[in-house]
């Protein structure tokens, strides 16, 4: 940045107010305008370089400097690299529950609340499967010879901090249940 014409402007707004006076006062303000030209840079530049570290404060990363070049300021701004955080693997697909040694499919109609079916597909996306694929693990993985219904009554265990039962249950009605 060249800030010879701010300099100039300076001079000529000096000579220009002594335009007023007399012929000694004319000559004496253009001296005075030269011998000021070393001082009116280094104010200048120390206006720019304070411009400059104000503005390094209010980024979060990197900075900008000032440096005299010549007669000129060079600005030089740095920043930081972005700092790419890694991609979480993706979950684990589960495996494909055993198919029975019936080929036989039935197509039945389940109905069941909205909010229910859009939490099973939050499920099955996760699992990376289709809803019925899911279904089908789930309605599985209940009916199978090894399972176990559990429903337990949680009512007489204190929780502290956080009930996960407290926002939709009364205290003496707590249950788990499901299949194991």
């Amino acid at each position: 940045m060249d800030i010879t014409p701010y300099v100039d402007t300076l001079r000529r707004d000096l000579v220009a107010a002594a335009e007023a006076g007399s012929e000694e006062l004319k000559q004496a303000a253009e001296r005075l305008a030269y011998a000021l030209d070393p001082s009116a840079r280094l104010a200048l530049m120390e206006a720019i370089s304070h411009a400059a570290a104000e503005i390094t404060a209010e980024l979060p990363d990197g900075s900008v400097d000032v440096r005299l070049v010549g007669r000129e300021l060079d600005f030089v701004v740095e920043v930081a690299p972005p700092t790419a955080l890694p991609e979480p693997p993706p979950p684990p697909t589960p495996p494909a529950p055993p198919e029975e040694p019936d080929g036989d499919l039935a197509r039945i109609t389940l109905r069941i609340p909205e909010s229910v079916k859009a939490r099973a597909e939050e499920k099955a996306a996760a699992a990376g499967q289709s809803l019925n694929t899911w279904l089908v693990g789930v309605v599985r993985g209940a009916t199978s010879d090894h399972a176990i219904n559990v429903d337990i009554d949680l009512s007489s265990v204190p929780f502290v901090g956080y009930d996960p039962f407290a926002s939709t249950r009364k205290q003496g009605n707590r249950r788990m249940t499901g299949w194991i």
